[in-house]
């Protein structure tokens, strides 16, 4: 594959500022994060190791554990991704992400299942991790540190297709292959709710090997952002996203914009250089339901995109089909009190 350079020159987001301690501290922050963006977006675009979905600006948490609990509805979000249609034994990948707030102690959760089928390789992977808030800031930003462990299961089945014989070639095992591990993935986010996010996170920091296959997953640093621009109120409003992600060795960025039309519709396109541009469609509903004991908050979100593949494979695949689905919710009570009195003494 040819391997292509772009120059890529990144936005800033800026928030409120002011004189504050605090605010000082979020700048400093967010200084730290554009400048690692740059150095990221400078490196060529190439294939990339982890799986990736086109809209993973709708579940933060899916790549940077810290930004769990960032509201106050526990999220259950799926996605389904059909990549490179067309070709045989196209990769295939499905993920199942639930995070909310814990309630009996500080923090967040997030539990992630994971499976990618890609040829005769099948990927399994299970995360349970947790997210912890600090106190907000004077201008109502929030900062967040979380951590992730994961059981991460790789196997490959010995059913090979090769032009010559490849029985007597050691290198290449004989019987279904199967091994196992451990690893450990960490994250820093920060975000102002309707405004602005930006994160940094690391996955498999721990490299742990898997010892039957002598296969090492290699760390793999992810950088987002976005910010919100009000076009008229709340009625419209136009949403930036930019995800990159490396392993040091390759690199890949992710740009999306979108329009979110009265917090019901969106529409936008993402673009990964050298690979696709992908139109995005979505709809989202809210129900709201309260009374003097109930509180009920119901969010219900779908999301359709198709990447039209630019690189070489658009030869052989017409795209990938992703499909998101999502389901918030929060539901309260508050307990009646019973109240006796003496009718002599009211």
């Amino acid at each position: 594959m040819i391997s292509k350079k772009f120059r890529i020159f990144p936005h800033s987001v800026y928030a409120e500022t002011c004189e504050k301690i605090e605010n000082q501290r979020v700048n400093m922050m967010r200084s730290y994060i554009t400048a690692l963006l740059f150095v990221v977006f400078a490196s060529s675009m190439s294939a990339q190791q982890d799986p990736q979905f086109t809209q993973w600006y709708m579940d933060h948490v899916v790549s940077n554990i810290a930004a769990a609990g960032q509201s106050d509805l526990t999220n259950i979000n799926g996605f389904y991704r059909n990549q490179w249609n067309g070709l045989d034994r196209s990769p295939v990948t499905s993920l199942l992400n639930v995070d909310g707030q814990v309630g009996f102690i500080p923090g967040a959760f997030g539990i992630q299942f994971y499976q990618d089928e890609l040829g005769y390789e099948s990927n399994t992977m299970m995360k349970l991790g947790y997210a912890y808030t600090l106190s907000p800031f004077a201008n109502g930003t929030k900062m967040s540190l979380g951590m992730s462990v994961s059981y991460f299961s790789k196997s490959f089945a010995t059913e090979w297709i090769s032009i010559d014989p490849w029985a007597s070639d050691q290198a290449i095992p004989q019987n279904d292959n199967q091994s196992s591990a451990v690893d450990v993935d960490l994250g820093i986010y920060i975000s102002k709710p309707k405004t602005f996010y930006a994160g940094l996170s690391m996955t498999h920091l721990a490299e742990t090997e898997f010892t039957e296959m002598s296969i090492t997953p290699s760390r793999h640093l992810y950088a987002m952002g976005g910010y919100n621009y009000p076009l008229d109120g709340d009625a419209l409003v136009l949403r930036t996203n930019i995800l990159a992600k490396t392993d040091l060795n390759a690199s890949a960025i992710d740009m999306n914009v979108n329009v979110l039309y009265n917090e019901m519709i969106w529409a936008g396109v993402s673009w990964r250089p050298g690979d696709a541009i992908a139109p995005i469609v979505g709809f989202q509903y809210k129900m709201i339901d309260k009374d003097a004991t109930n509180y009920k908050e119901q969010l219900f979100r779908l999301g359709y995109s198709f990447d039209v593949t630019t690189s070489e494979l658009q030869s052989f695949s017409s795209g990938s089909h992703e499909i998101f689905l999502s389901y918030s919710f929060k539901f309260e009570s508050t307990p009646i009190l019973n109240r006796y009195a003496n009718p002599r003494i009211l």
